[in-house]
């Protein structure tokens, strides 16, 4: 699996491609309704976003009423591109940090706790079950009591719909290893993206297990049905919806935790 400087590399290489590219494929469309499901009324939040990149998901949480998001990522160059395409109405409610989200984020000026925290797909780039447990870790400690979580991870990483690529993203060079798979994921950009990442049965296997773990609780799945995307053209999302290689999740820190 790759550390998080060749991480950190790998973004810094695609990151234009990722920030004008990706967005205009079915695979993005479809997340980021999504995620808009999901995260409802943002009004007054504060939000911390996990694996943030160039900011598409915190811009999404400004518009729905988040008052504040302070994004964290390992790469430079995806925070870079993310401040200048982050237009002037965002105003100065978004705030860009460098590190690697699984280990302690204490040196970083951070709010300390937040009303609403987001780790969408990175998950997916756990180097081991330690390094996805250090990633909960920081969902749970920067998260309020009765706050909540909302993130994007792998469903089924052999799924058809990704080993075909049918919605813009394609799932290859599959490496298992104890408690998961390695892979590379290619998004079909100009040049195309191609970056590393890991899926951990914990994960993929929708076990609640980690929620628990680290206090979390009223774990649930967003529903594709919700979207517009597969409102309009389900016969076109039949085999992503045979087997969901995506899948938002939603949860709430419990009180007492």
């Amino acid at each position: 699996m790759a550390t998080a400087e060749e991480l950190r590399d790998e973004y810094n290489e695609h990151a234009r491609a990722y920030n004008e590219g990706y967005p205009t494929f079915p695979w993005a469309c479809l997340e980021t309704q999504l995620l808009a499901s999901a995260l409802g009324d943002c009004t007054g939040c504060t939000v911390l976003d996990l694996g943030g990149g160039t900011g598409p998901r915190a811009r999404e949480a400004i518009d729905y009423g988040a008052v504040a998001v302070d994004v964290v990522d390992v790469s430079p160059e995806m925070l870079s591109h993310g401040r200048r395409s982050t237009g002037p109405g965002y105003g100065d409610r978004i705030s860009w940090h460098e590190a690697d989200v699984s280990e302690p984020l204490d040196h970083l000026p951070l709010r300390g706790t937040y009303d609403l925290v987001m780790a969408n797909w990175v998950l997916d780039h756990a180097a081991s079950v330690a390094d996805l447990e250090g990633m909960w870790r920081n969902v749970a400690s920067h998260l309020k009591p009765g706050g909540r979580y909302v993130g994007v991870r792998s469903g089924d990483p052999y799924a058809a719909c990704v080993a075909e690529g049918k919605y813009g993203m394609r799932y290859k060079d599959f490496k298992p290893v104890p408690g998961g798979v390695l892979f590379r994921y290619e998004v079909s950009t100009v040049p195309p993206i191609d970056i590393e990442a890991s899926s951990w049965e914990v994960s993929y296997s929708g076990s609640t297990e980690m929620h628990e773990k680290f206090g979390l609780g009223e774990v649930e799945i967003e529903p594709y049905e919700n979207t517009e995307e597969v409102k309009r053209n389900p016969e076109f999302w039949k085999l992503f919806l045979e087997n969901p290689a995506l899948v938002v999740v939603k949860a709430r820190k419990l009180t007492g935790n």
